[in-house]
Parts: structure tokens; sequence; C-alpha cells
């Protein structure tokens, strides 16, 4: 009877501590047990050409790998290509991420799909440029009025009253595009009335070489070719180079690289505003994982941007923003 009894309180033992650990488990230990966090990135393209586009990617995955999170980019093969962007951007809602990072090519051919991952739970977050219609949780992007306000405000010092200023802009259409210019204009001031055109180049460092080249041809006095990205701020910057027009035409532009630095040191460039892209990348992902954990964050951040002279550009704080990934492994100026 004893030995029978001695194992019934073992037996009863057991179960209890069984029971405990179910309820540790169970309450517990199970989002520590979850699965890591889910993320998708639909950039406007992927293009290893472009130190944007190579430095805010790079950004994202560094603060995935940081903060221990899974993160899938698809890319479209160009920044124009927004049917190809929409159909990712569905092929991602159908992976059911927790979170659908995407920089929107167009400023409102994308709502449809973004309104159908919405409903599914999906956390929506824009990077670099937003949409017309408000269905994000976050975004992050640099304020584009400024960057225009920056480099019209810096150009109108370089030019007289009559100074003739053609624009050479990337995407029409995209909310990027529309407030460079605008902020441009602005910076201007009264010289903004002496801009006799404004093109687009479709992002193509081609088209923008092209369109520059009948810009200078169209208007012989023109005396400054304002790019509002890399793609067309290079482009128009080896046009004006292969022409032989430095000395009589100034080039300003926004977005810098190897090449773009190359040209100021020889003269070509008067003066860029470059964005702070991996910054950019990588607020975006760490401020996502954030939200996802029910913290706190700002539903608007600005990653900034710096205006980049001939003067300035040898400055320790500036070579960090010309030459990102010489100091990718002491990011404190993108955490």
């Amino acid at each position: 009877m004893k030995k029978h009894k001695k194992r019934l309180m073992l037996l009863a033992g057991v179960l209890v501590l069984a029971c405990g650990a179910f309820v540790w488990n169970f309450f517990f230990r199970q989002p520590a047990d979850k699965e890591q966090w889910s993320l998708i990135y639909v950039p406007k393209t992927e293009d290893g050409t472009n130190d944007f586009w190579t430095s805010l990617i790079s950004g994202t995955r560094m603060a995935a790998k940081e903060y221990n999170i899974s993160l899938e980019v698809l890319a479209p093969d160009a920044e124009q290509n927004v049917e190809l962007q929409n159909e990712l951007i569905e092929e991602a809602v159908l992976k059911k991420p927790d979170a659908l990072l995407v920089s929107p090519s167009s400023f409102t051919e994308s709502a449809g799909i973004l309104e159908e991952a919405k409903k599914q739970g999906i956390r929506i977050v824009f990077i670099d440029s937003y949409m017309e219609e408000d269905l994000q949780d976050l975004t992050v992007a640099t304020d584009n009025l400024e960057v225009g306000r920056k480099l019209g405000e810096y150009a109108g010092t370089l030019l007289t009253e009559d100074s003739k200023i053609a624009v050479v802009g990337h995407v029409q259409g995209v909310s990027t595009a529309i407030e460079r210019e605008e902020g441009f204009r602005e910076g201007l001031g009264e010289k903004e009335k002496n801009i006799v055109d404004v093109v687009y180049c479709d992002s193509m460092y081609e088209k923008s070489y092209r369109l520059t080249m009948e810009l200078m041809e169209k208007y012989p006095d023109l005396e400054m070719i304002a790019g509002l990205n890399e793609y067309s701020s290079v482009g128009a910057a080896r046009a004006v180079k292969d022409a032989g027009a430095q000395d009589r035409i100034r080039v300003v532009g926004v977005d810098s690289s190897q090449e773009t630095v190359d040209l100021m040191e020889e003269g070509i460039f008067s003066g860029i505003v470059v964005q702070k892209a991996f910054k950019m990348g990588y607020v975006g992902v760490r401020e996502t994982v954030r939200l996802l954990n029910g913290e706190k964050v700002e539903k608007n951040i600005d990653s900034g941007c710096e205006l980049v002279t001939p003067e300035n550009m040898y400055a320790s704080e500036i070579e960090k923003l010309l030459f990102p990934f010489d100091s990718a492994k002491t990011q404190d100026e993108g955490k």
C-alpha cells in the first residue's frame, strides 16, 4: 500500500511539473520561440551601376542581419517599369510577409495592390518615396522638397539674373521628381523664371546624356543644367564634358557615386545634394521591426541630405556620405 501511495505521489508530481512546463512554455516562452519577422522589400530597381540604390539596399540588408529578421528583395529591372514593380508587389503579398516595404515608382498605380495587402494585415512601409493615398504605417525618406530647395538656393548663387537653366528630371509623375523640381524652383527664387525647359530621362544614363546634348543644341546660351537624381545628373555631366562645355555650362545635381566625385574633381559638377541612402535603408528596416514589436514609432522619418561642393567635398563628414561603404563597419551615422 505504501509503495502504491508513493507511486501515486510521484505520478502526481510529474503531472504537476509537466503542467507547469506547459504553462511556462505557452505563456512565457512562446514569443522567444516565434519565428523571425519576415519582410519583403520592393525597391524601384536594384542596379549595380547606381550607387544610390546599391547603398540603400545594403542598408536594409545590414539592418536585417543585425535585427535577425528575414528580408527578401524583389526588384524591377528599371525605375520606370511600374508594371513589373506591381507584379512583384503582388508576388510579395501572396507570400504573406509580416511587413511589405516599397519604394513606389508611381504616385498612384500601386494603390489597389497595397490596399489588399493592408486588408490581409500586412504592415506597409514606404522607403524613399510615397504615394498619393495614405496607405502606409511608416515612411522613411529624404525630404525631397528640401533636396530641391538646397540645390536651387546654391544654384542661384552661381547664376546671373539672365542665366538660362534647364532641368533634367528622372521619372515624370513620381513623388521624388515632383517635389525636387518644386523645391528647386522655390530655392531659385526670382531666378525660377529663367528655367527654359524640363525634360525626363526615365532614370537612364544614356537618355539623360542624349537629352542634354539636345538641350545644349536647342539653347546655345544655356548656362546651367540641373539633374534631379543620379541617372539624370551623371548623364547630363557626361554630355557637358564630352561637348567641352564645362567652361560655360554649370552642372548641379542630386545623388553621388564614384563617377560623380570624379566629375566634381574635374570641374564638371559645381554642386550636388547627397541623400543619406544607407541610413534610409537601415532605418527603414529598423523602424519596421520596432513597429512589428509593438513599439511606438514616428510615422514620417526624414533621413536627411547634405549639399556637397568642391569646397567641402573633402571634409570628413562629407566623405562618409560620398563613400558610404568605406565607413559601413562603423555606421553610427546610419543607426
